[in-house]
């Protein structure tokens, strides 16, 4: 069985950057970390994660979410992907994230009511604390 759950991305962008999000228009983008929080429970389960990935790595290049163009830029590297298996905190992770972070609105929260789900902190370590913690407490809650 295809493991399932919530993921948030830890991306580094090391230099300011102007990034399209398709439809949700352009965004100016400070260096520094980047928090995208998503669910993987489709079929596919945590395998969204590896296209993700790819994405990244430059060996894929169609993109169909929000944070697809942010991995697609040049000076990204995901850095780090921290998971929940088996829970939907999807939201209640991203509100955690983004209430000790800059949200960047509109991006990754098109199927939800949250302003977003990417956040930006200049401090990327500070952050990927951030985000193992906010996965902590929503495992600690359910």
């Amino acid at each position: 069985m295809t493991a399932k759950g919530t993921y948030t991305l830890v991306i580094e962008l090391t230099e300011r950057a102007t990034i399209t999000f398709g439809a949700a228009g352009e965004r100016e983008l400070a260096a520094g970390g980047y928090a995208y929080t998503g669910s993987a429970f489709g079929t596919g389960g945590f395998g969204r994660i590896d296209r993700h990935r790819e994405l990244a790595a430059g060996e894929r290049d169609v993109r169909h979410w929000h944070v697809d163009y942010l991995l697609g830029h040049p000076g990204t590297e995901l850095t780090d992907v921290v998971k929940t298996v088996g829970e939907d905190v999807e939201c209640q992770v991203a509100r955690a994230i983004t209430a000790a972070a800059t949200p960047i609105s509109g991006i990754g929260a098109s199927d939800c009511g949250c302003e977003t789900h990417l956040a930006y902190a200049p401090d990327h370590e500070g952050l990927q604390r951030r985000v193992e913690g906010a996965h902590r407490a929503s495992d600690a809650e359910n």
